[in-house]
Protein backbone atom coordinates (compact mmCIF):
# COMPACT_ATOMS: atom_id res chain seq x y z
CA UNK A 1 0.00 0.00 0.00
CA UNK A 2 2.88 2.51 0.63
CA UNK A 3 4.37 1.55 -3.02
CA UNK A 4 7.49 0.41 -0.64
CA UNK A 5 8.82 -2.74 0.36
CA UNK A 6 8.37 -4.04 4.01
CA UNK A 7 11.84 -4.75 4.25
CA UNK A 8 12.39 -0.69 3.61
CA UNK A 9 9.60 -0.35 6.61
CA UNK A 10 12.24 -2.01 9.10
CA UNK A 11 15.31 0.27 8.07
CA UNK A 12 13.94 3.16 10.06
CA UNK A 13 15.52 4.03 13.26
CA UNK A 14 14.74 2.14 16.23
CA UNK A 15 12.01 3.66 18.56
CA UNK A 16 13.24 4.13 22.42
CA UNK A 17 10.62 2.39 24.95
CA UNK A 18 9.74 3.66 27.86
CA UNK A 19 10.02 0.39 29.72
CA UNK A 20 11.87 -2.48 30.47
CA UNK A 21 11.30 -6.11 28.73
CA UNK A 22 11.47 -9.29 31.33
CA UNK A 23 11.77 -12.14 29.32
CA UNK A 24 10.20 -15.17 31.59
CA UNK A 25 10.13 -18.68 30.01
CA UNK A 26 8.34 -21.11 32.22
CA UNK A 27 9.63 -24.79 32.16
CA UNK A 28 9.17 -28.49 33.64
CA UNK A 29 10.88 -31.27 34.18
CA UNK A 30 10.38 -33.54 30.49
CA UNK A 31 8.91 -36.56 32.55
CA UNK A 32 6.10 -34.11 34.14
CA UNK A 33 5.73 -32.12 30.78
CA UNK A 34 5.05 -34.89 28.59
CA UNK A 35 2.53 -36.43 31.71
CA UNK A 36 0.74 -32.84 31.31
CA UNK A 37 0.78 -33.15 27.99
CA UNK A 38 -1.10 -37.09 27.56
CA UNK A 39 -3.67 -35.81 30.68
CA UNK A 40 -4.58 -32.71 28.60
CA UNK A 41 -4.82 -34.64 25.24
CA UNK A 42 -7.21 -37.04 27.26
CA UNK A 43 -9.16 -34.66 28.46
CA UNK A 44 -9.57 -32.31 25.03
CA UNK A 45 -11.00 -36.18 23.68
CA UNK A 46 -13.12 -36.11 26.90
CA UNK A 47 -14.32 -32.98 25.99
CA UNK A 48 -15.26 -33.23 22.27
CA UNK A 49 -12.44 -32.81 19.96
CA UNK A 50 -13.55 -36.33 18.29
CA UNK A 51 -16.64 -34.07 17.39
CA UNK A 52 -15.15 -31.27 16.36
CA UNK A 53 -13.06 -33.03 13.80
CA UNK A 54 -15.95 -34.78 12.41
CA UNK A 55 -17.62 -31.10 12.46
CA UNK A 56 -14.10 -29.92 10.61
CA UNK A 57 -13.64 -32.49 8.25
CA UNK A 58 -14.91 -31.01 5.15
CA UNK A 59 -12.69 -28.08 5.44
CA UNK A 60 -10.04 -30.43 6.46
CA UNK A 61 -7.67 -29.25 3.50
CA UNK A 62 -7.70 -25.53 4.81
CA UNK A 63 -4.23 -24.72 6.46
CA UNK A 64 -5.60 -23.58 9.60
CA UNK A 65 -6.69 -26.99 10.47
CA UNK A 66 -3.70 -28.34 9.59
CA UNK A 67 -2.42 -28.61 13.13
CA UNK A 68 -1.57 -31.33 15.78
CA UNK A 69 -4.83 -33.25 17.10
CA UNK A 70 -6.80 -32.34 13.76
CA UNK A 71 -4.50 -34.09 11.09
CA UNK A 72 -4.19 -37.18 13.49
CA UNK A 73 -8.57 -37.59 13.61
CA UNK A 74 -8.57 -36.67 9.81
CA UNK A 75 -6.53 -39.54 9.48
CA UNK A 76 -8.14 -41.87 11.32
CA UNK A 77 -11.43 -40.61 9.99
CA UNK A 78 -9.89 -41.53 6.24
CA UNK A 79 -8.88 -44.77 7.28
CA UNK A 80 -5.08 -43.96 7.11
CA UNK A 81 -2.64 -47.04 7.32
CA UNK A 82 -0.45 -47.68 10.39
CA UNK A 83 3.34 -48.58 9.46
CA UNK A 84 2.15 -52.21 9.56
CA UNK A 85 -0.87 -51.70 7.27
CA UNK A 86 -3.64 -51.62 9.74
CA UNK A 87 -6.46 -48.76 9.73
CA UNK A 88 -5.61 -46.27 12.06
CA UNK A 89 -7.98 -47.17 14.97
CA UNK A 90 -8.93 -43.84 17.56
CA UNK A 91 -6.45 -45.66 19.87
CA UNK A 92 -3.64 -45.59 17.65
CA UNK A 93 -4.78 -41.49 16.75
CA UNK A 94 -4.89 -40.23 20.24
CA UNK A 95 -1.70 -41.76 20.74
CA UNK A 96 0.21 -40.36 18.22
CA UNK A 97 -1.91 -36.50 18.90
CA UNK A 98 -0.06 -37.11 22.19
CA UNK A 99 3.36 -38.16 20.76
CA UNK A 100 3.27 -35.13 18.04
CA UNK A 101 2.39 -32.61 20.98
CA UNK A 102 5.65 -33.60 22.68
CA UNK A 103 7.66 -33.10 18.89
CA UNK A 104 5.72 -29.99 18.64
CA UNK A 105 6.87 -29.08 22.55
CA UNK A 106 10.39 -29.96 22.19
CA UNK A 107 10.58 -28.16 19.07
CA UNK A 108 9.12 -25.03 21.24
CA UNK A 109 11.78 -25.35 23.91
CA UNK A 110 14.80 -25.58 21.49
CA UNK A 111 13.27 -22.35 19.54
CA UNK A 112 12.71 -20.18 22.53
CA UNK A 113 16.12 -21.03 24.13
CA UNK A 114 17.86 -19.76 21.54
CA UNK A 115 17.08 -16.28 23.65
CA UNK A 116 19.46 -15.84 25.71
CA UNK A 117 17.61 -12.90 27.58
CA UNK A 118 15.19 -15.42 28.81
CA UNK A 119 15.17 -16.87 32.43
CA UNK A 120 13.93 -19.74 32.81
CA UNK A 121 11.68 -21.12 36.08
CA UNK A 122 9.61 -23.69 37.00
CA UNK A 123 6.10 -22.19 37.02
CA UNK A 124 5.43 -23.69 40.95
CA UNK A 125 8.10 -21.28 42.02
CA UNK A 126 5.99 -18.05 42.32
CA UNK A 127 8.12 -16.44 44.63
CA UNK A 128 10.97 -16.61 43.00
CA UNK A 129 9.69 -15.36 39.69
CA UNK A 130 7.75 -12.50 41.44
CA UNK A 131 10.94 -11.94 43.45
CA UNK A 132 13.02 -11.73 39.67
CA UNK A 133 10.61 -9.62 38.46
CA UNK A 134 11.09 -6.75 41.18
CA UNK A 135 15.03 -7.10 41.01
CA UNK A 136 14.67 -6.63 37.02
CA UNK A 137 12.27 -3.47 37.24
CA UNK A 138 14.57 -1.39 39.46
Amino acid sequence: MTGHPYSDLRKGKKAERPFNIIRIGLTRPREELYNRINRRVDKMIENGLIDEARRMYPHRGLNSLNTVGMKELFSWIDGALTPDGKPWTLEFAIEKIKQNTRIYSRKQMTWFKRDENTSWFNPDNVDAIVNYIKQKSC
